[in-house]
């Protein structure tokens, strides 16, 4: 009788430890990332239901914090940086599994919405705001760190050929840019 909730994020669905070499801390994140065995069983909890969200837990940090010149992962910051290539990361996987835009959708924005009783968001639908991108889902490209929007831009997607491109973001209905701040704190149940 305990609710429970399930979530995941981008990371854990994309990488496998035995892919990343000694070193490579831009990868150290809380908890680790595991084998290709246990990254196949989350791909198989999405599919059958049973977690309910894919979030980003976008965690930078400075360079010097993730130790990249001595490659320590016991002193390393343990973040991501997985903001602006999440969603091409996740369809990028999916794709390749079989999945359908629609899952991702129902991962990455109705499944967060949901769990935290943002009535309006989550959705594309009268009396929701008009929250979208406009996404590009056969277009490729190579996540390039020079050319990422964040503020530090160490990130294990580095060099990744991805599926998908965001063209455009719109929040409430206003087109986003990346130089003028815009949003509100949201909380539970208020619109």
């Amino acid at each position: 009788g305990v609710r429970l909730t399930v979530e995941t994020c981008p990371h854990y669905l994309s990488f496998a430890a035995e892919n990343i070499r000694e070193g490579q801390t831009p990868f150290k994140c809380c908890p680790p990332i595991r084998e290709e065995g246990n990254r196949e069983k989350l791909w198989q909890a999405l599919a059958e239901d049973a977690i309910d969200c894919v979030v980003s837990d976008h965690s930078p940090c400075v360079p010097e914090l993730k130790q990249l010149e001595t490659g320590d992962f016991g002193t390393a910051w343990g973040g991501v940086t997985s903001l602006q290539v999440g969603l091409p990361a996740i369809w990028t996987e999916a794709a390749r599994r079989g999945h359908a835009l629609a899952d991702v959708v129902h991962w990455m924005a109705e499944g967060p919405a949901r769990l935290v009783g943002l009535e309006r968001k989550g959705a594309i639908q009268v009396g929701h705001d008009a929250d979208f991108a406009i996404f590009a889902p056969d277009d490729h490209f190579v996540v390039d760190t020079a050319t990422l929007e964040h503020r530090n831009q160490v990130c294990p997607y580095a060099g990744m050929d991805l599926a998908g491109v965001v063209r455009s973001t719109w929040l409430r209905g206003t087109k986003i840019n990346t130089v003028t701040p815009q949003g509100q704190f949201l909380i539970r149940g208020q619109s």
